[in-house]
């Protein structure tokens, strides 16, 4: 596999998440020097840098192969280089073990008419969480796969988030600035903290309040996992529904975040390409029963 992501993670940490394995399991497969990291052994402390090949030599009791699936995709924009697409909330981007179907790598492998296959991130630039949705950037070859994800880390692709959050912000506008890595108690989620992490920022602008709630935009100048959903829930302001980082009961349709704007020169022709997309039926619904609340 190809470190796309999780820069300065622990190869431990970074391959328990990716294998849905043990942290003990990856543990003893270092140990028995069956993980490689660019044809070199490592120890669990080595942490993982972007485009490291990092091959693991064990079946891992499981078949990796993705297949094609005609799963709906809701095109935005397309050229031979590149698709940008509406991910609906609920649909996993990336499979995972035992978890090979209905995600948007098989969506988009059955769109491109491409075969089955051992990668489980083909032309994906960046990811959105599960119930995340929104602008989503994918790539159509390995060339624009390359230039993309330089882009996304050299910041010259601007991404803009509507988040509806629980609390009134007093502020019009904030920047967070608190570094993010993996929460030492549950390897699921991510936290603001020193350990393992790396630089988060994100900025944000009141766009309504309601009588308990704040309606923000929000703009990323890092790219971290979760990291909207981490920053807003640390300064006391979680995201309304979020299963994972807000206290209270959520319903099943899980966090009110829309990645509604996307903008960005293409790396090939340096037309510059800006859309946005509304947000889905239930973050409106969530609006319009705010606003009537007041």
């Amino acid at each position: 596999m190809i470190v796309k992501d999780h820069e300065g993670l622990r190869i431990d940490s970074y391959l328990a998440n990716e294998l849905d394995l043990s942290r003990s399991k990856v543990q003893k497969l270092i140990k028995d020097e069956l993980v490689l990291v660019n044809g070199n052994k490592v120890s669990n402390s080595y942490t993982v840098k972007l485009d490291d090949e990092i091959v693991v030599n064990d079946d891992l009791n499981y078949e990796i192969n993705v297949e094609p699936e005609d799963i709906p995709l809701d095109i935005v924009y397309e050229d031979d280089d590149l698709l940008i697409i509406n991910k609906a909330s609920g649909m996993v981007v990336h499979p995972a073990p035992g978890h090979y179907t209905g995600t948007l790598v098989n969506a988009l492998l059955f769109y491109l008419g491409k075969e089955a296959t051992k990668n489980l991130r083909p032309g994906i630039v960046h990811r959105l969480d599960k119930d995340t949705s929104g602008l989503m950037l994918v790539a159509k070859n390995d060339e624009m796969l390359d230039k993309l994800s330089n882009m996304i880390s050299t910041k010259k692709v601007e991404r803009k988030y509507l988040a509806i959050v629980d609390g009134l912000i007093k502020h019009d506008t904030g920047e967070i600035d608190a570094p993010i890595g993996r929460d030492i108690n549950d390897r699921q989620k991510m936290a603001v903290t020193d350990i393992n992490a790396k630089e988060a920022i994100t900025h944000f602008k009141v766009l309504e309040r309601f009588k308990d709630n704040t309606l923000i935009e929000c703009i990323l100048e890092t790219g971290r996992t979760h990291q909207i959903r981490v920053h807003l829930a640390y300064i006391g302001y979680p995201v309304t529904n979020d299963p994972a980082y807000n206290r209270k009961k959520s319903t099943e349709f899980g966090q009110m975040l829309h990645s509604y704007s996307i903008k960005l020169k293409h790396p090939r022709t340096g037309k510059e390409l800006s859309f946005q997309v509304d947000p889905p039926k239930e973050f409106n619904d969530k609006l319009e029963e705010l606003r009537e609340s007041e």
